[in-house]
């Protein structure tokens, strides 16, 4: 007999006896997501309050140093810090603050020639002790640079080496687990749209300004773009001297969309009819409508059509239409005929 053959068999599970499950882990996934996402809202919420009332006198000389800053304003962070140091970077620069990011990681390999005695940097870190982070800011504090420390701990590398530091402290992160950055990234982040705020308000920074930087949003078209940017000029839209007979005038109006033909006399406006003024026309003469078209054009127009210089914003356009209820505007430029403006251009061009 074989050795192998004296040894007892092992104990198999049947379908009598299953093989017993191991136990499961409490995990988030067999959270209420209901009371999860509230709760992670209110740990939040909670932690932004108290970094709220800490708020002293070291905010204040941090938008002093802002406000002085020669150069520029440079933020750095590594893991999701620095993907809101980039955010931070962004408002102040659209706010009138000139700010960029620079990564760590990238700083010690070229990088840290983007900064100057003149900059001041704002380095934000949770523990204070990121090692790429505290490099960066050793290195600028050597150029001559001014240092903000955004961080939960004060007595860190980091809050060490700053010369203002906002406390960004928590008491816990919203993670069901106690891990992932949730409570500590939302307070930098409030804190980075605090300081963005206070200075845009320090310097009497405007919507206007703000436009100015945002020519292409819906703010940006509100204040920027001009009646001359939109409108349809003379040249593409129909027009006849008010001596031309109506017939030909209505032909002019159906060569375009604009759904008008301008009309001058010497040039200069006489008036305008649109193609509702054609229907009315139609309802009114009925049968002899065709010899009204045999009639010179400047006999049916409206002769004090609403007009708009071509340097006003277009937005001012739009207000008028709303108000009073009219179609097109005729556009001037120095009180001479420039183009035709319709409600549909704004719409074209996005000004709302």
């Amino acid at each position: 007999m074989n050795l192998v053959d004296c040894l007892p068999s092992p104990e198999r599970p049947t379908d009598a006896a299953p093989r017993p499950k191991k136990p499961q882990m409490n995990s988030p996934q067999h959270s209420d997501p209901i009371a999860l996402g509230k709760s992670v809202l209110r740990i939040e919420a909670d932690s932004i309050t108290r970094a709220a009332e800490r708020i002293d006198n070291d905010f204040k000389k941090a938008i002093d140093l802002l406000l002085n800053c020669t150069g520029r304003v440079v933020l750095t962070g590594v893991g999701k810090s620095g993907h809101v140091a980039k955010k931070i970077a962004a408002t102040l620069a659209s706010t009138g603050t000139p700010s960029f990011f620079v990564h760590p990681a990238e700083a010690g390999h070229g990088d840290l020639g983007m900064i100057t005695a003149q900059d001041v940097v704002i380095g934000l870190s949770n523990s204070g002790e990121s090692d790429e982070v505290v490099s960066i800011v050793s290195f600028a504090k050597r150029f001559g640079a001014q240092v903000i420390g955004i961080c939960g701990n004060r007595k860190s590398r980091l809050g060490q080496l700053s010369d203002l530091i906002l406390d960004s402290s928590i008491d816990r992160e919203a993670c069901p687990l106690g891990i992932a950055p949730t409570a500590s990234t939302a307070v930098q982040l409030a804190l980075g749209d605090a300081l963005a705020m206070a200075t845009l308000s320090a310097r009497g920074f405007t919507a206007e300004d703000f436009a100015a930087r945002h020519p292409l949003g819906a703010l940006g078209r509100r204040f920027y773009l001009r009646v001359g940017d939109v409108m349809a000029p003379i040249a593409a839209v129909p027009h006849c001297e008010v001596s031309t007979p109506l017939l030909s005038g209505i032909s002019e109006i159906s060569k375009t969309r604009h759904g008008a033909v301008v009309v001058t006399k010497n040039n200069a406006l006489a008036g305008i009819f649109t193609d509702s003024d054609m229907r009315r026309l139609i309802t009114q003469h009925g049968e002899n409508f065709s010899e009204v078209l045999r009639q010179p054009i400047g006999e049916f127009v409206t002769k004090t059509p609403k007009t708009i210089d071509v340097e006003q914003l277009a937005s001012v356009a739009l207000q008028i239409f709303d108000e009073q209820r009219v179609s097109r505007l005729v556009c001037v430029k120095n009180n001479q005929l420039a183009g035709l403006l319709s409600w549909h251009d704004l719409v074209h061009h996005k000004v709302t």
